[in-house]
């Protein structure tokens, strides 16, 4: 398939776009949560015991509390009686006792006794006071995003909320084209994506593809990052960039991303990043992920990579790039760690991603993969 040139002969390359996010765009501010919403979350501070952990001597399992001592000697002829004190894992030891009998090494009466045939020592089955952390030990730090494991440890420190970046606010902006039958699929599937990535998208506003109409929509307050789908090329009736350069700055205008040449990067006047996503919907997804996701990701304290899993694989067959143009090339994975191409975005849009099990990098200074050569595949599962 012959494919068109670049309308953007100088365009920016990929690598020198992604700097320009990461010099523009930092973490926003700190707002306590929660603990139980706080799932995905990143911590803008150390969290510490604020006590030992657990605060006393407690059962490991379900049995009975004894004093090691007084088992001495016990034995299936010499049986033990002690008091029966029964537990349940996490319990507290009661004062003196220090060690717990398993429910099946003990026989429990109803006088109040249990007979023990076997010896216990001093600490068996017991967790002891800071076993998991002592007072002032960092539980999770600053940086983490909190998972299902993490509210669990930090609700046994009896924490009920926690610092965190708070999540970017999103407006996209939806450029409707003036002539024929349209349905947007893109404000639906960047919304998606926005949420994947952190972020909450407060509105998804169509506007007229007019300088005036999108230049006001820009400049609206209240989000933190504005994205702005359509009306990014330079045909006549495309105003999404020259709406930017007079609301702000215009940096980047036109990259060397296929799919996605004629994506950009910005600002408000306030400061507010922007980023231009092109009309195509597979134009609309690369230069998201690319440019927009990092953005959101870095503004919400997230590692701003990709949120795909990699793996080293084997291409079956070869992987043909243009040199200059970083390309993303839809893959399926085959038997043990083989990947062959398939249809290119180019080809069948947006379906190429959907039919594909992940995607390959070329960047611009190579004309592909050889046949048997391996590649950095980043695979769709799970996201």
């Amino acid at each position: 398939m012959r494919r068109t040139a670049n309308p953007f002969p100088d365009h920016n390359l990929v690598d020198a776009a992604i700097a320009w996010v990461d010099a523009a765009v930092h973490s926003l501010d700190t707002e306590d949560v929660p603990l139980r919403t706080a799932r995905g979350r990143v911590l803008t501070r150390d969290i510490l015991a604020g006590h030992p952990i657990p605060s006393s001597d407690r059962a490991a399992l379900d049995g009975f509390a004894v004093l090691a001592n007084a088992s001495l000697g016990a034995s299936g002829y010499n049986p033990v009686q002690l008091p029966l004190i029964a537990l349940v894992a996490g319990d507290a030891l009661p004062a003196e006792t220090d060690a717990v009998v398993p429910l099946e090494l003990a026989e429990p009466d109803s006088q109040g006794w249990i007979e023990m045939v076997e010896a216990v020592a001093a600490g068996d089955n017991v967790e002891h006071q800071g076993a998991i952390a002592t007072t002032g030990a960092t539980l999770v730090p600053a940086g983490t995003r909190v998972a299902a494991r993490h509210i669990g440890l930090l609700t046994s420190a009896g924490l009920t909320e926690v610092p965190v970046v708070r999540r970017p606010r999103v407006r996209v902006l939806v450029a409707k084209p003036k002539a024929g039958i349209w349905e947007d699929s893109n404000g639906p599937m960047t919304r998606a994506a926005v949420e994947r990535d952190g972020g909450v998208v407060g509105e998804c506003v169509v506007v007229e593809r007019d300088l005036m109409a999108i230049r006001g929509a820009l400049v609206e307050a209240g989000v933190d990052i504005v994205l702005v789908i359509g009306g990014t090329g330079p045909g006549i009736d495309d105003h999404s960039a020259a709406a930017l350069a007079e609301a702000g700055e215009l940096a980047v205008h036109g990259v060397a991303l296929r799919p996605g040449e004629t994506a950009g990067l910005g600002r408000t006047v306030s400061g507010v990043p922007v980023v231009l996503l092109p009309g195509a919907p597979a134009a609309c997804l690369w230069s998201y992920e690319l440019f927009a996701g990092r953005t959101i990701r870095r503004l919400g304290g997230r590692g701003p990579e990709l949120p795909y899993r990699s793996r080293e694989m084997i291409t079956a067959r070869k992987i043909v790039s243009a040199i200059g143009m970083t390309e993303i090339c839809p893959v399926r994975c085959g038997a043990g760690d083989i990947v062959e191409p398939v249809p290119s975005f180019a080809e069948i849009g947006l379906m190429a991603a959907v039919g594909a099990d992940g995607f390959v990098i070329v960047p611009e200074g190579s004309e592909g993969h050889p046949q048997g050569g391996r590649v950095t595949v980043y695979l769709y599962e799970g996201s």
